[in-house]
């Protein structure tokens, strides 16, 4: 999801839940007040103590004020005492906030809160795609003593490097030449480090979309064809806008005319929005210009970053490993 739509949504959370809150203690209060008279005899006391206090406020009497705010601290007291006696809690009519620190407003000081923060990380990684199980991935997990070759590890190494260096610097410098291609042997680790990559960015309050490039061109494929409302402009949009766009695999899906066209679209509009990108693919990078055209091949070499992965199948490896 694009920033602003989920920032937008998040802001529309927020004042939904200041108008429910208000909506709630109206109704507590009405509810108080038809069944306990002297709680209401006491709380118009005070409604006619406040409107002196702000008489006299006008007058500057100082002293005439300090004993109107000890009457209304009083009749505080004895109120409290009241919803005590009857059952209630003493904290009955209170607001009831979700979040203390910033009574549910979002913000402490003009700064975002941090339930404000999480919710907009909880929303990029619902619009993430990234499955469940590996959403705490990370680069510390990465073990390097499987069982490649000296060049298949070194390689593994240099990509690891790349993309850690990505994902700590991301959103620190220009995006329109920060982009990544991860090409080689299927199990090599190059969804292993996508999925690095997309979780930091995630974390540092950055919107990410993952998709496999099947999953990504039936998307654009609904888009173009199927859709028939806004649902379809909105996803592209999201698509075209999110901080980081992963497209996993690429080359699985059926290569024709349409998909050519729809990627060269999409990675030429999110270099015009300097948008990051990251492709993971199997196809050797000497066939990708016969998969697709010059115009892609040449948008790769001239803004990615190109890194190779070889040797065997690194789950199978490691999965040794953990059986020894």
């Amino acid at each position: 999801m694009a920033e602003s739509n989920a920032y937008n949504s998040i802001l529309q959370y927020y004042t939904q839940k200041q108008v429910d809150n208000d909506l709630l203690i109206r109704e507590r209060r009405k509810e108080i007040r038809d069944a306990l008279p002297e709680y209401k005899e006491l709380d118009d006391l005070v409604a006619d103590i406040s409107v002196r206090k702000a008489q006299e406020a006008l007058k500057g009497d100082k002293g005439a004020l300090a004993d109107l705010n000890e009457a209304l601290d009083e009749l505080a007291t004895k109120k409290k005492l009241i919803l005590v006696e009857n059952g209630y809690s003493v904290n009955y009519l209170d607001p009831v906030y979700e979040c203390q620190d910033c009574k549910d407003t979002g913000f402490i000081n003009g700064e975002k809160c941090h339930c404000f923060k999480q919710k907009l990380l909880d929303q990029y990684y619902r619009q993430s795609n990234i499955k469940e199980e590996l959403r705490n991935t990370s680069f510390d997990d990465i073990d390097f003593d499987c069982q490649f070759e000296d060049e298949d590890k070194q390689r593994l190494i240099k990509a690891y490097e790349l993309c850690r260096d990505f994902a700590e610097r991301f959103g620190e410098t220009e995006t329109k030449n920060n982009n990544i291609l991860l090409y080689g042997n299927v199990g090599t680790g190059k969804t292993l480090l996508t999925n690095c990559v997309a979780n930091e960015v995630l974390r540092k309050g950055y919107s990410c979309i993952y998709f496999s490039a099947i999953n990504f061109f039936d998307v654009l494929s609904d888009n173009k064809f199927r859709n028939k409302d806004n649902d379809g402009s909105v996803i592209l949009n999201d698509i075209y806008n999110c901080d980081l766009l992963i497209i996993d695999d690429l080359g699985t899906e059926l290569t024709n005319s349409f998909i050519v066209s729809a990627l060269f679209d999409c990675l030429n509009e999110r270099y015009i929005r300097s948008k990051a990108t990251i492709i993971s693919t199997n196809i050797d990078f000497k066939d990708l210009r016969e998969h697709y055209d010059d115009r892609i091949f040449s948008r790769i070499t001239s803004n990615f970053s190109i890194c190779k992965l070889t040797g065997t199948d690194v789950r199978i490896q490691l999965k040794r490993i953990g059986n020894k």
